[in-house]
């Protein structure tokens, strides 16, 4: 059912989506064991850690479904750091069937509440991940409303992608490699098309399906709405087809890139810089 609220506060700010609390039955086994060995690989150079995703919204899928986590260190993250955990990833992703994959992005603190991240990570952290463990760093970022400047630092950065993307689609020889690009592409590109109209929907969500059919509102008079209902589509099921790939990177890619700097700008062109994450 479509929130009424359209993911806004009574002050109509951004709510918080996701708690721990709306995590399926069959995911807590492994949230709890990924809180524990966290806590055992990271020890005291954990400030903190969240999940994100599904999951904790709630509509994750058994076998389906990715574990998506973020730590927060005390300290700019090491390639240490970074090893520990991928190799944390890969053991709970072995060892329970119910998450499809298991990834964890890693900051330090510091960045994370730099000027420099407040509309991309610091929104991110602030109303998309759910607490786990250790500090909250929402209690010492701005609420967000869904503006303009909101939309430009989350995804105004699609046109310096697409180059890598195209290496990425070249470099992918097994089907399996080219579905998980394609998951994740789509994913991104119905993310940048329902931020292109959000300003003007003036709410959020979470949900491809919703989000592309917000575009649609707006852009449902041309071809571009049916190519993001497509991605939204393939986000959930990819079929790993080389062509679909191409028409990301050469033709709704390019598309939205362009009609982002349009509506709202490139991503750091007012002297906001950005690490590049992947999320």
């Amino acid at each position: 059912m479509a929130d009424p609220n359209r993911g806004l506060d009574p002050q109509g700010y951004i709510a918080r989506e996701g708690s721990l609390g709306r995590i399926e039955e069959p995911f807590r086994p492994v949230v709890a064991a990924a809180r524990d060995r966290l806590l055992d690989v990271f020890g005291a150079r954990l400030s903190g850690a969240y999940l994100y995703g599904s999951v904790p919204r709630g509509t994750a899928r058994p076998g389906r479904s990715d574990l998506d986590l973020l730590l927060v260190l005390r300290a700019a993250p090491t390639e240490a750091d970074r090893a520990d955990a991928r190799m944390l990833d890969a053991a709970l992703d072995k060892e329970f069937a119910q998450v499809a994959g298991v990834g964890t992005l890693v900051f330090g603190r510091q960045r994370l509440l730099s000027e420099a991240e407040t509309y991309d990570m610091g929104w991110f952290v602030a109303c998309l991940c759910t607490p786990l463990l250790g500090e909250d760093l929402a209690e010492y970022l701005p609420r967000y409303r869904p503006t303009s400047l909101l939309a430009r630092e989350t995804n105004g950065d699609l046109a310096a992608r697409l180059p890598r993307w195209r290496e990425q689609c070249a470099a992918a020889r097994t089907d399996d490699e080219r579905r998980a690009l394609q998951r994740r592409l789509a994913r991104h590109l119905v993310r940048t098309a329902f931020t292109l109209v959000m300003p003007r929907w003036n709410g959020w969500t979470s949900d491809l399906q919703e989000m592309a059919a917000v575009f649609g509102e707006y852009h449902g008079d041309t071809e571009w709405a049916g190519r993001v209902r497509e991605a939204a589509g393939a986000a959930h099921e990819p079929t790993g087809e080389a062509a679909a790939l191409s028409t990301y990177t050469e033709e709704l890619g390019p598309w939205l890139a362009g009609e982002y700097a349009r509506v709202h700008g490139i991503k750091g062109a007012e002297g906001v810089t950005w690490g590049g994450s992947e999320r």
